[in-house]
């Protein structure tokens, strides 16, 4: 699978003047895959474009978004990445691109069916707690370069691995079991 390009699909979303940039949307959209059952491309152009349409080379390629994310998290190989600024940023950007990137994903979780995502029991309520501290995150400016970037590059993964578990632990809440059928007299 091809990565999607965090540059275009920024240029995209301003473009279509959406008030998120491209890594707190690609958040809301990962947020609300895994609250949210039957989530579609459709309902994820209503959270983060004002006209809930796009031109057709954006739709495109959000779509195309969409579907690599969708698919990803579906994956048992822990294929799920996250839509960020490459590293060739400055650490600052990147920082603040990850803390959008998990309001993103709270605000996702809490537009589906998990409406207090942090009151979630056992490790899926940790995760979520963590994804709340790191999106008020930012670079330490008593630590060293190689410093902020090795707790960059902890938090990158942490996250990336906190959002795929938490796919898989909300299942049982995205797809609730069927109710039992009545005894028949």
């Amino acid at each position: 699978m091809i990565a999607p390009d965090y540059n275009h699909i920024q240029q995209l979303l301003a473009q279509e003047r959406s008030l998120a940039d491209a890594a707190e949307a690609h958040g809301t959209l990962a947020g609300c895959l895994c609250g949210t059952a039957g989530y579609r491309v459709e309902d994820w152009l209503r959270e983060i474009l004002p006209e809930a349409r796009a031109a057709p080379e954006t739709a495109v390629a959000l779509e195309a978004l969409f579907t690599a994310t969708a698919d990803s998290l579906l994956q048992p190989d822990m294929e799920f990445e996250l839509l960020l600024p490459d590293d060739e940023q400055r650490i600052e950007v990147r920082t603040a691109a990850l803390a959008q990137w998990c309001q993103g994903f709270l605000y996702g979780l809490g537009a589906g069916a998990i409406t207090d995502a942090s009151g979630l029991p056992g490790d899926a309520g940790e995760i979520v707690r963590d994804f709340i501290e790191i999106s008020r995150a930012g670079v330490d400016a008593s630590q060293d370069e190689e410093s902020n970037e090795a707790a960059y590059a902890e938090l990158v993964e942490f996250v990336r691995v906190g959002a795929q578990l938490l796919f898989e632990e909300l299942g049982a809440l995205r797809h609730p079991p069927a109710p039992a059928a009545a005894p028949l007299h």
